[in-house]
């Protein structure tokens, strides 16, 4: 019976309903501009954060492998100025005619008047 019966409601029409009317629908207009509004900036935000985590990604990949390089030409650096300070010595050292005759005499096997030179070979040394 409930269902059968159809109810005639007819709306009050004067200025206040009217007003009321046009309030809720630009109230309900301008929750729609809102929402889409912030789902624009939502977009746009997760759009830059997505790209200031790509670069920061990446420049910390790009900074591990300049540190990496640094410390191996650091570590280069050391054993190129070791083997500079040994051939400052070299120079010194050839500059002196003294280690010159003993280094001629030692590898080129040249000995002075009335010198024997004996070749013993280096081998394992018995204790």
């Amino acid at each position: 019976m409930g269902a059968e019966r159809k109810k005639n409601v007819s709306k009050i029409q004067t200025t206040y309903v009217e007003q009321q009317e046009y309030a809720e629908i630009a109230s309900a207009r301008k929750r729609k501009l809102l929402l889409r509004r912030l789902s624009l900036f939502l977009v746009f935000a997760s759009f830059l954060s997505y790209l200031m985590i790509s670069s920061y990604i990446s420049q910390t990949t790009k900074l591990e492998a300049k540190v990496a390089q640094k410390k191996k030409l650091d570590h280069q650096l050391s054993e190129l100025k070791k083997q500079q300070d040994i051939l400052k010595e070299d120079i010194i050292k050839l500059n002196d005619d003294d280690y010159v005759g003993k280094l001629a005499r030692k590898e080129y096997f040249f000995s002075e008047k009335n010198e024997i030179i004996f070749n013993i070979p280096e081998g394992k040394k018995e204790k």
